[in-house]
This record gives C-alpha cells, sequence and structure tokens, in this order.
C-alpha cells in the first residue's frame, strides 16, 4: 500500500491526524472511530487498490471524510481521484486536507452523484458506508463507463445484499456482482485485522 515511501506515509499520517483533530471538531467523524482510523479506516480503505488497474480514472461517491478516495490517491500515485461529495462542510474539510497535505492527484467535486458531468467515463467508481446496494447501483454504475466497475466497500451482509438487488443491478446496467476479500495478504499487520469485503460490478451496458 504506502510502502517505504516516505512522503506517502507521511501523508497518510497527516491525514489520521486531521481527521482526529478537526475532523471530529467538525462532525466528520465521531471520537470513538479515533482508535480505528489506521485498521479499519485508513488501511480498510487502501487496500482496495488491489482490485483497480493502472493510470485508472477513479470517482469516490459519497467521500465525505475522504473515504476511500484520500487513502486510495496516496496509495497509488498513478491513479486519478475524485472526491464526490454534496455536503459543503464535507467539501471544505475535504479541500483543507488536499491543501495541507499536497497530494498531487486528487481533486474534490461538491456534487450529488446524478449532478457528475460528464459521466459514463470514468474506469472506477468506488463507495464506501453511502448506502445500500440497491441505491448505490443507480449512482454508481451510470458514471462508470462501459467496462468500467464500481467497488462498494460493504460488510458482512454484503452477500445478501446482492442476491436482494440482483434486479436492479440488472436495470442499471450492471453485470455479475463478485464478492472479493482485499487485504488479506496485509493481515501480518498488527493494526489491520480483517480484510475488505467489496461488491464490484462491471458496468455492461
Amino acid at each position: 500500500m504506502f510502502g517505504a515511501d516516505d512522503e506517502r506515509i507521511a501523508w497518510a499520517e497527516g491525514y489520521v491526524g486531521l481527521l482526529s483533530t478537526i475532523g471530529i471538531e467538525r462532525g466528520i467523524i465521531g471520537p470513538r472511530e479515533v482508535p480505528r482510523l489506521w485498521g479499519r479506516h485508513i488501511l480498510g480503505s487502501a487496500v482496495v487498490e488491489e482490485l483497480i488497474p493502472e493510470k485508472a480514472d477513479v470517482v469516490d461517491v459519497g467521500s465525505g471524510g475522504g473515504l476511500p478516495g484520500i487513502p486510495l490517491a496516496i496509495a497509488r500515485p498513478d491513479l486519478w481521484v475524485t472526491l464526490v461529495e454534496p455536503m459543503q462542510r464535507r467539501v471544505d474539510f475535504l479541500g483543507e486536507v488536499i491543501a495541507a497535505l499536497g497530494v498531487p492527484n486528487v481533486e474534490v467535486l461538491r456534487a450529488r452523484a446524478d449532478e457528475v458531468s460528464p459521466r459514463g467515463q470514468s474506469d472506477v467508481v468506488v463507495s464506501r458506508a453511502v448506502a445500500p446496494l440497491g441505491k448505490l447501483v443507480g449512482w454508481c454504475l451510470p458514471l462508470a463507463r462501459k467496462g468500467g466497475v464500481m467497488l462498494a466497500i460493504k460488510g458482512q451482509g454484503a452477500a445478501l445484499e446482492v442476491k436482494e438487488n440482483a434486479g436492479l443491478i440488472k436495470r442499471a446496467g450492471g453485470g455479475k456482482a463478485e464478492i472479493l476479500m482485499c487485504g488479506e495478504s496485509k493481515l501480518t499487520d498488527p493494526v489491520f485485522t480483517v480484510p475488505a469485503t467489496v461488491v464490484r460490478i462491471e458496468r455492461a451496458r
């Protein structure tokens, strides 16, 4: 993920610092999340890079405090990441984070998913803790190019969500939904104890 690159490690540490200070002050995250920032939030987002091809254009829908988009941009300097977030106070926070860290391959866009333009051009559309899968496919798949994918970071109920929303996935233009585990090779890290569960859906039409 962040490898031995001192600059990328410093960016990740700086991001954790901002989330755990002004992020709490502004209600971006809750104080109870601070002990889990590295393992659950930062590493749990960054490991999804395993599923993203080189030099991909990535859109993070409902980015909130920048998860998973900012960790992905830090871990993968070859990506271009757009953080899509409709709430102004979160947009302001994201802009301050990007400026403070100096990460060059990430930008923030204030918009809802259905307001993003142009549509249908992104290689990968990611999301984390945004909405049920049935809503996500309607928001995310139209932003992906044909043959592109949406990657939804989910929890233990991923399989049930896929089963219950098979019709909505098809109507939104999605192909077969796969449930993949990311980060299993990183479990030797003492703060990263649970792989990320990701629903991967290719835009078929």
